[in-house]
């Protein structure tokens, strides 16, 4: 922990004085002694260090630039002020994910085929196939991936940052064209916070009021569903263990579960756990979701897609009759 201490503060400073002079070799010299010290570094440096390279990030070059945003993801988790570092970040996303998109059409208009994999090494080819910034949009996908999830975690950052439905028609855009998922970027950008759920239990022929905030996927509004339900005795059946609530919280780790319900929209076909909660049709102002018998036993690791993002499902309050009537009017048989 000393080497980092000693090491670190100093391999940013001397970053910043390279990036600002526009010193190409000085800067990568210091990034490359920044990267190695940044993994025994205190936390009290990395939230010093994560809003200074933050402001330097639109002055570093297309292909630095995503290994500088991943350290600066590494420091908000480490408790840099995500306010300060976000906006860099995902304005950065944006950018590649733009640059990736234009790589896939230039490898299409150039004989088409099996795109490259990001993770592999760049290579002149590549580079005289589809152009230089294309290409290195295309390779540092993944570490902007990395760095955008790690400051979505913050519901602040979700509620706030503008663009982000940009780039996510971007991240969808490129996943159409390349058959590369970018599954948690995309699921990031998809979580809701403070969204109306009206749910309804077509067994019991009851309907309850409730708001969701920070889920990564259904599983985990699966398990929230069955403790706020089931454990607070408004329906019948096996509540979830406080252990496996707790995880879907904002608890570490995972914990085995058992499914109590069959999740289905107000058209009657299924909402499946491996997709989101966006997944729910908005009905008059909230996502409608009928809750019907499990059709078999289905059992999973309970837990958080995003295990540094905090979950939330609350009750605000049990509909009466007549509403739960009225919402009832609204939804179809379920579907085989």
């Amino acid at each position: 922990m000393i080497f980092g201490k000693k090491r670190f503060p100093g391999a940013v400073a001397d970053f910043e004085k390279a990036v600002r002079a526009q010193d190409g070799d000085a800067a990568q010299e210091a990034f490359a002694r920044l990267h190695r010290a940044a993994a025994k570094a205190g936390d009290g440096e990395l939230r010093e260090a994560g809003p200074r390279l933050a402001t330097l990030l639109p002055s570093v070059p297309h292909g630095p630039r995503a290994a500088v945003a991943v350290v600066i993801g590494a420091c908000v988790e480490r408790g840099a002020d995500v306010s300060a570092c976000a906006p860099g970040i995902l304005a950065g996303a944006r950018e590649t994910f733009a640059l990736a998109a234009d790589f896939c059409a230039r490898w299409a208009d150039t004989g088409g085929g099996e795109l490259p994999d990001p993770d592999d090494e760049l290579t002149e080819e590549i580079i005289e196939r589809a152009g230089y910034e294309p290409a290195v949009g295309w390779f540092t996908l993944p570490q902007w991936e990395m760095a955008s999830v790690a400051v979505l975690n913050d519901p602040a950052v979700r509620r706030e940052s503008a663009g982000t439905a940009e780039l996510l028609a971007l991240v969808e855009r490129v996943a159409e064209a390349s058959d590369h998922e970018f599954r948690c970027l995309a699921y990031a950008l998809r979580v809701l916070d403070d969204e109306p759920l009206v749910v309804l239990h077509r067994d019991t022929g009851t309907g309850y009021a409730l708001r969701m905030s920070g889920i990564g996927d259904n599983f985990q509004l699966h398990t929230l569903l069955a403790g706020v339900l089931i454990g607070g005795k408004h329906l019948p059946g096996q509540a979830p263990s406080p252990q496996e609530i707790a995880v879907c919280r904002d608890a570490p780790g995972q914990v085995e579960t058992v499914g109590s319900f069959n999740l289905v929209g107000p058209d009657g076909t299924w909402i499946f756990n491996e997709g989101t909660p966006t997944d729910i049709p908005v009905i008059d102002g909230a996502r409608l979701l009928v809750l019907d018998p499990p059709p078999y036993r289905r059992a999973w690791p309970a837990g958080r897609f995003f295990p540094g993002m905090r979950g939330d499902l609350v009750l605000d309050r049990v509909l009466d009759a007549a509403e739960t009537a009225a919402w009832f009017a609204k939804v179809q048989p379920a579907k085989r």
